[in-house]
């Protein structure tokens, strides 16, 4: 695994850049990914995030766009005009987790 530094802090990641220590992440890093890939945070991206987190504590895996649906309350039109193209990936990313299995 790589290092790189994001806002200011070090934090380990992946092949393609995506977070694998659960407790390096914070709000503030969270910003600087969205802003990294051009996702403009509001309270609903948070709430998208903040699902995430939680669902990842208990769960163990990163949650898909069917969960995050179904037991996180969001419909999929919305999570897509959330996080356009690619809202599992991009979720996943800004929420400092690692991408959902099935995800390309």
């Amino acid at each position: 695994m790589a290092t790189t530094t994001i806002n200011g802090k070090e934090v380990v990641v992946d092949d393609e850049g995506f977070m694998t220590e659960y407790d390096q992440w914070d709000k503030e890093i969270g910003s600087a990914l969205a802003t990294a890939i051009g996702v403009d945070m509001t309270d609903d991206h948070w709430k998208v995030i903040d699902f995430l987190r939680e669902d990842f504590k208990v769960k163990g895996e990163t949650p898909t766009i069917r969960r995050v649906s179904t037991a996180g309350g969001v419909d999929t039109k919305t999570l897509f005009q959330l996080f356009p193209k690619k809202p599992a990936k991009k979720m996943s990313y800004i929420a400092g987790l690692p991408k959902p299995h099935g995800c390309v």
